[in-house]
C-alpha cells in the first residue's frame, strides 16, 4: 500500500505539534469521530477491549462507597465497569473531549457518572480527593506526561491508586514480529477508520502516538518521578498494550 502525499504530510504536521497547539488538535479529533469511537475500539481490540476495563477496575481496589476519577473518560466505560461492579461507588468521568462525554450520556447507566470537563494537566479537582484515578489511552495523548502524572497523584488519598491503561510498543518476539505490528496499526487501522469513521487521518495520528510514547518501563520510571510508589505494569495482547499502576 502506497501512502498518499496528503497522509504523508498530515503524519509530519501532527509530528510537530507541541504544547496548545496538539492539545487542540487531539480534541477536536477525538470530537470528530465520536460517534465510531466504541465501534472502532471494539474492531481494533478485537473485542478484547472490554475484558481490559475489568481487569483496569479490580487494579484500582477501590473501597465500597469508593471515590474514582476516570480521565479522558470519553464515553465513560471505565466508569461504567466501575459502577456495574459496585453500585455504591462515586464516579466521575472528566474530559476535555464534550461530544465524547455527550455520546457517553445516552448509554445505560450514565446517569449515575458525575460527568466533568476538565484538562488532565490542572484538574478542577481538591488535592486527596479521590480513592484511585483511571485512564485509558489516554497518557500518549497528553502534552505533559509528567504533569498529567503528578496531577493525578495531587487529587488522590494516600493510599490510593492510579491504574492506566496504554497501548505499548511490543517487545521483540517470535509471536508478533514488529513488522507484522507495524503493518497492522500503519495500514490496517487508518483503513478500517476511514471505512467505519470517516476519519482516517484520526487512525493515522493514533498509531503515531503509540510509536512516539515512552515504553512501559520509560512510564514507570516517569511515574516513580512524579511520586508513585509501588508501580508495575503488565502486558497484554502479545505486548501491544500494557496496565501501568502506582500507590499514592
Amino acid at each position: 500500500m502506497v501512502t498518499s502525499p496528503v497522509h504523508a504530510l498530515q503524519r509530519i504536521v501532527v509530528a510537530h505539534l507541541r504544547g496548545p497547539a496538539r492539545a487542540s488538535y487531539v480534541q477536536q479529533m477525538f470530537d470528530r469521530i465520536a460517534p465510531r469511537y466504541d465501534l472502532m475500539n471494539r474492531l481494533m481490540t478485537g473485542g478484547r477491549d472490554a475484558a481490559w476495563r475489568r481487569m483496569v477496575v479490580r487494579e484500582a481496589q477501590l473501597p465500597p462507597g469508593g471515590r474514582l476519577l476516570d480521565l479522558a473518560t470519553g464515553t465513560g466505560d471505565i466508569a461504567l465497569e466501575a459502577l456495574r461492579a459496585d453500585s455504591s461507588l462515586c464516579a466521575v468521568g472528566a474530559d476535555f473531549a464534550l461530544e465524547m462525554m455527550r455520546r457517553g450520556r445516552d448509554k445505560p447507566g450514565a446517569e449515575r457518572i458525575r460527568w466533568a470537563c476538565a484538562d488532565g494537566l490542572a484538574l478542577p479537582f481538591p488535592d486527596h480527593t479521590f480513592d484511585a484515578v483511571t485512564s485509558g489511552f489516554m497518557l500518549r495523548n497528553v502534552t505533559d506526561a509528567s504533569q498529567a502524572l503528578a496531577e493525578q497523584l495531587r487529587v488522590v488519598k494516600p493510599g490510593g491508586r492510579m491504574v492506566c491503561l496504554e497501548i505499548s510498543r511490543p517487545p521483540r518476539n517470535l509471536l508478533l514480529p514488529r513488522v507484522a505490528y507495524h503493518f497492522y496499526f500503519h495500514r490496517i487501522v487508518p483503513l478500517v477508520g476511514q471505512i467505519v469513521s470517516g476519519n482516517r487521518g484520526a487512525y493515522t495520528y493514533l498509531p503515531q502516538s503509540a510509536d512516539e510514547f515512552l515504553s512501559p518501563d520509560e512510564l514507570a520510571d516517569r511515574m516513580r518521578q512524579a511520586g508513585w510508589r509501588a508501580v508495575r505494569y503488565r502486558r497484554l495482547m502479545l505486548g501491544t498494550v500494557a496496565i501501568h499502576s502506582g500507590v499514592k
